[in-house]
């Protein structure tokens, strides 16, 4: 039996493990997810012990996404990054790779929106924003960052191929340009808030909320009204899930299922 997983501290609120359970489970794969919660001190005892036993892949989550990298060998897209959420065993070494971006693209593109040519907006430089910039930069669009502290923007525009940096209070015009927008902050989680006021958004918008508690964020509600393409944060997540399935196992993923298993647990 292959066995994956996920390290992490805490876990227990993790879908990862229903989600990828329905995949092996659709596919007839005689494999189980399992999650992990070693002390930070002992993520690297826990990566080795996990290539020892055999198992044959791992998702990262907080707080280990940056540190793994001191103990895997990153792929170019996890490098730039800074973090990688995903690792596997399949080689000589454990190789670290990072899905967020490709999660992203891949709600955007399954909701039939353009990446190529577009003006992208996100709001937000944290772990998910990195992520989020560099893969939409990637995929042909020209990327605009805005966060609380400009000068953190700015410095991760520094780094993404083309991209610019601002602060929140640029925040009106930038939305205006926009194609595309990303939330990439977490509010919208613990309350009732929105990152961008409702009077900016507009009808030609797409919008993904990287939020999936609750699916549908006051942001997503206000860009609804304004006539805009909405996304939610589970279809992110779930597509961060497909993306690894598939570097594991180099199998097709069955998204209906996982997605079904995902969005019957939030």
């Amino acid at each position: 039996m292959d066995v994956y997983g996920l390290l992490g501290n805490p876990v227990g609120h993790s879908l990862s493990p229903p989600m990828h359970e329905a995949a092996y489970d659709e596919l007839a794969l005689e494999a189980r997810y399992v999650t992990f919660e070693p002390a930070p001190d002992e993520l690297e005892a826990a990566i080795r012990g996990a290539g020892a036993l055999g198992i044959r892949g791992l998702n990262v989550t907080i707080p280990f996404k940056r540190d793994v990298l001191e103990f895997v060998e990153p792929d170019e897209l996890a490098s730039r990054i800074g973090a990688a959420n995903t690792i596997d065993f399949s080689g000589a070494e454990p190789t670290g790779h990072n899905t967020d971006a490709a999660g992203a693209l891949r709600a955007l593109r399954d909701h039939g929106v353009a990446l190529e040519g577009a003006d992208a907006l996100v709001v937000g430089a944290g772990g998910a924003g990195r992520a989020i910039s560099f893969g939409l930069a990637d995929a042909g669009a020209a990327v605009t960052i805005a966060n609380r502290t400009a000068s953190t923007a700015r410095e991760l525009a520094a780094e993404v191929p083309g991209a610019d940096g601002r602060g929140l209070e640029d925040l009106e015009d930038a939305v205006d340009d926009a194609d595309v927008l990303v939330n990439a902050t977490s509010v919208g989680m613990e309350e009732d808030a929105t990152p961008v006021p409702s009077e900016v958004l507009h009808g030609e918008l797409a919008v993904l909320d990287a939020v999936y508690r609750p699916l549908e964020t006051r942001l997503l509600r206000d860009a609804a009204a304004a006539g805009a393409t909405t996304v939610d944060g589970a279809w992110m997540l779930l597509y961060q899930g497909v993306e690894a399935f598939e570097l594991w196992t180099d199998r097709t993923a069955p998204v209906d299922e996982m997605n079904e298993a995902l969005r019957s647990r939030l």
